[in-house]
């Protein structure tokens, strides 16, 4: 079974941005998001992705996915996903041996920021950098398939 465990943050400042050792522009849509799953479409350059996801807000959760031709996934995006659709820029950067993967979206979540951390293992300890901000890991509204049901732009002056 694949497990994904992750940790959500904000981001207190701009430093991360020395250190990104790579980035790329995803596009996705979301076909479905039920309350207990989530099935999402990504493009990026020359690959694309079906991912199937259970949708349980914390650290950790079912994740599967599948590489799919990049045609069939523009045509999935374009007539059958939700829109708006999530448009972002992943950035990697490493810290203290840990892989960060930093989200700056785009179009209606424009000036949203948020850094995630994969671990291999549930409640595994590790160093938050001086440029993370506060934990939003059990907050659903950072949750890509809550964005676009309701963007931040929407709520962004009530945070």
């Amino acid at each position: 079974m694949a497990i994904e465990i992750e940790h959500k943050f904000l981001l207190a400042n701009d430093d991360w941005r020395k250190y990104v050792h790579h980035s790329t522009v995803y596009r996705q849509g979301y076909l479905s998001s039920q309350a207990n799953t989530s099935i999402r479409v990504r493009i990026s350059d020359e690959h694309a992705w079906l991912n199937i996801k259970s949708a349980i807000i914390g650290t950790h959760r079912h994740e599967y996915e599948y590489e799919i031709p990049s045609a069939d996934a523009d045509e999935i995006i374009s007539n059958l996903c939700r829109k708006p659709l999530i448009e972002k820029t992943r950035h990697w950067v490493f810290d203290d041996g840990n892989l960060w993967e930093i989200d700056e979206f785009a179009g209606a979540n424009q000036g949203l920021l948020v850094a995630e951390i994969e671990l291999p293992e549930i409640g595994m300890a590790f160093r938050k950098p001086a440029w993370l901000g506060v934990e939003v890991t059990d907050d659903l509204r950072y949750y890509n398939n809550n964005l676009v049901a309701h963007p931040y732009s929407q709520w962004r002056d009530e945070v």
